[in-house]
């Protein structure tokens, strides 16, 4: 099977954990893996590190310009219209992934995904409807774009969430991320929401939270 090329980081010991994490649009894989020596990994914890690179697509509110894009965005309102066949078409491409990571001796419930911005929402997509219990979900600076249609597992309905948005992002409004926590909250899901005076970025307040999820849940 093809998959998606990757940036991949391997712990020092076999891996017993996997992270794969997802990067925003016009980004590539190697966007997010200079985090990794900034994060704290618990004992006994040996996670591999795979960062996906999104296909070349045409983004119709940047001029129809091709570049790194999990799907086409046809409006940047607030409502944001996507191409939501290509999201879900992304969405299969890192269910594949993690399928992957299964058959390297990785169980389902120690794969977690993360996703920023466009790569956010389709990890949102692939966690909630993953038939498989998975470790968890961080959503940064991102929105639940097909919240209308999303087909949400029993598997995974006590998921942990952690949500974590700039409370000055002009890209993605923080009313985006809260909608989604508060949608995520009354569906009985347990979302941790936590907001940083920041813009469309990750700063370091936000990385020592990471640290601290990711040390509750690995």
């Amino acid at each position: 099977m093809a998959y998606l090329p990757c940036v991949e980081i391997e712990p020092q010991e076999p891996a017993n954990r996997a992270v794969i994490w997802l990067h925003g649009l016009g980004a590539d894989g190697n966007d997010f893996a200079p985090l990794v020596p900034h994060l704290q990994i618990p004992a006994g914890c040996q996670v591999r590190f795979v960062f996906p690179h999104a296909p070349q697509l045409a983004v119709t509110i940047n001029g129809g310009m091709r570049m790194p894009a999990w799907y086409d965005i046809l409006s940047a309102t607030l409502e944001r219209e996507i191409d939501t066949a290509q999201l879900r078409a992304s969405a299969a491409a890192i269910s594949a992934l993690i399928e992957r990571e299964q058959e390297r001796g990785i169980a389902p419930e120690h794969i977690f995904l993360a996703g920023f911005s466009q790569g956010g929402a389709v990890a949102y997509e692939v966690a909630l409807s993953y038939p498989q219990r998975l470790g968890g979900l961080l959503a940064l600076s991102t929105y639940l774009a097909t919240q209308d249609s999303v087909a949400l597992a029993p598997a995974n309905r006590d998921l942990p969430i952690l949500i974590q948005h700039g409370s000055q992002d002009p890209i993605v409004p923080e009313a985006l991320g809260q909608r989604a926590a508060t949608w995520l909250t009354d569906a009985g899901y347990k979302v941790t929401y936590q907001s940083f005076a920041m813009q469309h970025q990750v700063c370091g307040e936000q990385v020592q939270a990471i640290n601290a999820w990711l040390g509750e849940h690995l």
